[in-house]
């Protein structure tokens, strides 16, 4: 029986296959934008053919199908989510206008203030009050409620959000507007603050809240369409569908919680390189067709932001961090008004794709540029199931030579280094910017275009060893195929280390504990398969912002003697992330979080162990390359005649059917037992 994970990226949908007693396999076909159940559809008859069977055998020969979805994120990108409309407090209209006060990017003078995430004409004003402590001031006006349904259907909304004042201590109000807009918007999903996202914070659970309600119509459809379409397609066995805190959901959870498949494809890579090494502090990339993404592990530890933004906008939720530039294999190559190289952050996509996909593209792309330096083997693309038109990447790269005024070895390998250059930034934002030598950690490198790039962006950075996975160019997807359920519940507690409400933690514990609980019930996983994580956000007394910290709690429950080790934990991350601490300053706990988490198996799918060190590496062909100033003559290895414990020193070119890597002088790799390349690089 098969298990398979897919995951849609901006030019090719991957798919990575287990089956039982068997090594995983990785299949690829083009998405199709517009239509992403075409493109899930396809890659699965790609994978039926590779093993003889038609895709209605296949599908019934599968148990289990995960999924990382980029529908909402796109939606959100391109601003093409559901019309919503925002009841809010009397009084606080403006809160999705004025945020958090603090301009972005204070110095760059060429930003407008951006227009409110739901316009003021759909966001509307209902009296009634409730206090910090939960105590009714005023009633909720049936009156406005009414009075607002009646206005937003005729503004034509498609969904409908709901933030009210300290509806997190007590959600009387926002549970009767629900049951008012069911009588006068029937039919119109309606999401409340208080049950997406109990923080106190106002303005980020009423974008949160805002954000989640114009995806809902986007994600339920799509989910619509793809379980029919697998259904029509003869499959019967369970979806799982990322989300964007590391872990899987059922579809109907996350059509309740759409904000949550954002980013979700992304956030499985880093979920991948916790299996792929023991390093404690890792930095995961991953360079696709349209974006380089970044994340990191620390402690081995995901690490999770409350700061996720998309654009000019926060998310107000937390997730894994991943930061994300336009630079990928089809991002494509332009010169500005001052005469200058820019890659990015426009790009080819799946269509029509690199000039050299002779698919009618046109524009000169990273990809592009790859195969003029002869880092790629147009022959060779996918393993020679897709051929890429040399003479069609040439003449792209051309219009970029003849406005800078190179050859066109030298403007693509331009396009090459400024690309590099690109990845780097997002390298330093998420390590150098947060206080990390990203010397001190170890790379591991996914996607199938980074393992192009990589090399030479380790000599930059000064990074002394990193991985280039088997599955690099399904990194996200392995990651998905050997990832748990995972859920998150939040609740909020205001307390100190100077007067900790012991009793009042622990009841809010197990509050989160048991309706994480009932999530793995409802997503079938089996009391054994269970396990719990446990955080808090804290801060300085007077601090305007939280910190996220770890902690563990064997007993089931906090002792008396749990706050030190809690308040130690928070100094420590307070250190690490702002590089100081004050150990005398008193710490307030705001926000308390239980992680969900069921095993799915996955531990059992992480791919078969190579045979031993064969004899020596077989030279299967060389290849002119330009590295800058000439062209070299590199030996070209097939990874897949390798063994464990093989070793190739650069200069060369390793080649799998998904990926070409570049090795560079200085530079030694070693296959490991599953199949692995470690590079270390010379000092």
């Amino acid at each position: 029986m098969f298990v398979a994970c897919i995951d849609i990226g901006g030019t090719f949908t991957d798919l990575v296959l287990h089956r039982e007693g068997a090594d995983l396999e990785i299949h690829k076909s083009p998405t199709t934008p517009g239509k992403f159940e075409r493109g899930f559809l396809d890659v699965l008859e790609v994978a039926a053919k590779s093993h003889g069977l038609t895709l209605a055998e296949f599908l019934a020969s599968t148990d289990m199908i995960v999924h990382g979805t980029t529908v909402s994120t796109n939606a959100l990108v391109e601003g093409k989510v559901a019309p919503t409309g925002l009841i809010c407090n009397a009084g606080h209209p403006d809160i999705l206008t004025l945020r958090e006060s603090p301009r972005k990017r204070a110095f760059n003078i060429k930003i407008d203030f951006p227009p409110p995430y739901i316009h003021r004409s759909r966001t509307c004003e209902v009296r009634g009050r409730i206090d910090s402590m939960g105590n009714e001031i005023e009633p909720i006006s049936d009156e406005d409620v009414r009075a607002a349904a009646k206005h937003l259907k005729a503004c034509g909304v498609e969904a409908v959000g709901v933030c009210l004042l300290w509806s997190i201590v007590n959600p009387s109000h926002e549970r009767r507007v629900r049951e008012i807009l069911a009588e006068e918007l029937p039919g119109i999903p309606v999401t409340l603050s208080h049950e997406l996202n109990p923080i106190p914070r106002e303005y980020r659970r009423t974008i949160s809240t805002a954000i989640n309600a114009s995806l809902y119509p986007i994600v339920s459809d799509y989910v619509g369409k793809l379980t029919e379409a697998l259904k029509g397609a003869g499959y019967g066995g369970e979806l799982l569908i990322a989300n964007c805190v590391g872990g899987m959901m059922p579809p109907e959870e996350i059509v309740a919680r759409p904000i949550y498949s954002v980013m979700s494809g992304p956030t499985l890579a880093p979920i991948a390189a916790i299996s792929l090494t023991t390093a404690p502090n890792v930095i995961v990339v991953d360079m696709g067709g349209t974006t380089f993404d970044v994340s990191a592990l620390r402690n081995r530890h995901l690490v999770v932001t409350p700061e996720a933004t998309f654009g000019m906008e926060m998310l107000g939720i937390p997730k894994i961090d991943v930061r994300s530039v336009g630079a990928g294999g089809g991002s494509i190559a332009w010169v500005d008004a001052g005469g200058l190289l820019r890659v990015g952050p426009h790009s080819a996509s799946a269509v029509p794709g690199p000039a050299c996909y002779g698919r009618g593209g046109t524009e000169p792309t990273v990809t592009d540029a790859n195969v003029v330096l002869g880092i790629i083997d147009p022959d060779y693309f996918l393993g020679g199931r897709i051929k890429l038109d040399r003479a069609r990447a040439e003449a792209a790269i051309g219009k970029i030579a003849k406005k800078l005024g190179l050859g066109l070895l030298e403007a693509a390998y331009a396009i090459y280094t400024t690309t590099n250059h690109n990845m780097i930034g997002a390298i330093e934002d998420i390590t150098v910017n947060e206080g990390i030598d990203p010397r001190d950690s170890y790379v591991v490198s996914g996607g199938g275009a980074t393992a192009c790039h990589i090399s030479d962006m380790a000599r930059i950075l000064g990074v002394k060893s990193f991985m280039i996975p088997r599955f690099a160019a399904g990194l996200s997807a392995y990651g998905g195929l050997i990832s748990d359920v995972r859920w998150e519940e939040t609740g909020t507690l205001n307390t100190t280390d100077k007067n900790f409400d012991l009793a009042g933690v622990n009841k809010l514990l197990a509050s989160l504990k048991k309706r994480g609980v009932a999530f793995l019930k409802r997503s079938g996983v089996a009391p054994a398969a269970q396990r719990f994580e446990f955080a808090f956000q804290g801060r300085y007394l007077y601090q305007s912002w939280d910190i996220e910290v770890p902690f563990d709690m064997p007993d089931g429950k906090l002792g008396k003697t749990s706050l030190p080790g809690l308040t130690a934990a928070f100094h420590d991350q307070h250190e690490r992330i702002y590089t100081i601490k004050d150990e005398a300053d008193t710490v307030e706990f705001t926000t308390w979080k239980v992680r969900a988490i069921g095993d799915t198996g996955g531990s059992l799918r992480q791919g078969a162990v190579l045979e031993g060190k064969r004899a020596k590496p077989h030279e299967k062909a060389r290849r002119k390359v330009y590295l800058g100033r000439q062209l070299r003559d590199l030996p070209v290895y097939d990874i897949d005649g390798l063994g464990a414990g093989s070793e190739i020193t650069g200069p060369a070119l390793l080649e799998m059917p998904t990926t070409t890597i570049l090795l560079v002088d200085g530079q030694h790799g070693q296959m490991d037992t599953k199949g692995n390349l470690l590079v270390e690089v010379g000092g």
